[in-house]
């Protein structure tokens, strides 16, 4: 059987406590979520000035991340990250920050994997496109009618669908946000278009202002001055 899904990058709060740097790299202390549902204290590193050297980083740290084929509780398992995405996050703490996050969880991920599906896996892939999201794949022998991968495939299938409805109401919001901050930019103009010019003639500075300003507001003017408005 072979299954996948997706999960999107979203906004992650920046949360760090301290920060240093080394010529152009800055070092950030920062609190991680874990796949345990806690956080804990770690360093990041961005300001790289190119993905090669930030690659080796993060190799570094996640040696599984861009080597190949690799194993993970027994299971030939690949971790894939885009180029692209390693160069939006190199300059970049909070894409930084989500990309650690989840590259230090994959190991309890797979564990967690291996023990929880029925049947025997025979691969595991993890992909971050350009974009930050990420897809998970995974391949393996079940019972021999196919009954348990059918109702896996089934399970997956339903997840899948939920996530891109969700994706997709998100979607929607966001449009429906922009469309009314196009009416409300859309009213404000045409508000400031009712433009108009006052001039007034006289012979003490005083009157003349005040009759300006009577004919703008609309009340009475003062005596003493004579004046003109034009549209």
């Amino acid at each position: 059987m072979s299954m996948e899904i997706t999960n999107n990058y979203s906004d992650y709060g920046k949360g760090y406590t301290n920060t240093a740097k080394e010529g152009n790299v800055t070092t950030s202390t920062v609190e991680l979520k874990t796949s345990t549902g806690g956080t804990k204290t770690e360093q990041i590193k961005t300001g790289y000035s190119n993905v090669n050297d930030y690659s080796k980083y993060l190799q570094g740290k996640y040696s599984y991340m861009n080597s190949g084929t690799t194993s993970m509780q027994g299971v030939p398992t690949t971790v894939s990250v885009s180029g692209a995405f390693l160069k939006k996050c190199m300059n970049d703490p909070e894409k930084a920050k989500y990309l650690e996050e989840n590259l230090a969880a994959l190991p309890d991920c797979a564990k967690s994997a291996v023990s929880s599906c029925r049947g025997t896996l025979t691969n595991l892939s993890y992909s971050v496109d350009a974009n930050g999201n990420i897809s998970v794949a995974i391949s393996g022998t079940s019972d021999p009618d196919g009954k348990i991968a059918k109702e896996n495939a089934e399970r997956w299938a339903k997840e899948k669908k939920a996530a891109e409805e969700k994706a997709a109401e998100r979607r929607k919001e966001k449009k429906e946000e922009e469309e009314k901050a196009a009416e409300r930019r859309a009213e404000r103009k045409e508000r400031m278009e009712g433009t108009f010019t006052v001039s007034a003639t006289g012979t003490d500075v005083k009157s003349i202002t005040q009759n300006i300003v009577a004919a703008v507001s609309g009340t009475s003017s003062p005596t003493g001055g004579s004046f003109d408005i034009k549209a």
